[in-house]
This record gives structure tokens, C-alpha cells and sequence, in this order.
């Protein structure tokens, strides 16, 4: 999803949940947003997904769009490399929510 196409999806639904994810052992973050029928978009600029080096550079750009609230979800390679699927929707297992 276009950052233009985000803003405007923000104007126009109040029902979506902006994930900030994070890699570990990576300095770089991603947003992914999920819509409410589930599925998942994202950010990216001129066809290629966005990287931010540092959560400040997210917190400008999603405060640009519209939105004040995102969850900090960190992938773990451990779970990738064995196969075990990764638990966005348990809010106390893989993401902090953000507030900015």
C-alpha cells in the first residue's frame, strides 16, 4: 500500500490495526497494515516496501497518515526457521502497543 493510498484508507475506515515490525537482530522497521477482513498491506513507496532505520522515522510518517496508535510486533527467526507460525492476535506473547 502507497503511503497516499494509506492516508486515504485512514480518512475513510476507523476499523484496521497498524503493526510496526521489527526483525530481530535488524535495526530496520516495516508497517504492515491489516484491514478488517484480514488482510494485510504493506507500507510501501514507489512499488517497494519502506524500511525506517529507527521508530522515531515511523512515528513522523505514521503521524503524517492519520494515525496515532500502532502495535511494535518482534519476529523472531527462531519461530520462521522451525516452522511455528507467529501469534500477532496474542497481545502478550509478540506485540507492544504504541502510543504516539
Amino acid at each position: 500500500m502507497e503511503f497516499n493510498d494509506l492516508k486515504a484508507f485512514v480518512a475513510d475506515h476507523d476499523n484496521f490495526e497498524i503493526r510496526v515490525i521489527g526483525h530481530a537482530g535488524s535495526h530496520c522497521y516495516q508497517v504492515e497494515l491489516e484491514d478488517v477482513e484480514g488482510q494485510r498491506h504493506m507500507l510501501t513507496r514507489s512499488g517497494k516496501p519502506m524500511l525506517f532505520r529507527a521508530l522515531d522515522d515511523v512515528y513522523l510518517e505514521l503521524k503524517r497518515a492519520g494515525i496515532h496508535r500502532a502495535y511494535l510486533v518482534q519476529q523472531v527467526p527462531h519461530d520462521e526457521m522451525v516452522g511455528r507460525e507467529t501469534h500477532y492476535a496474542d497481545p502478550l506473547a509478540s506485540r507492544m502497543p504504541l502510543v504516539f
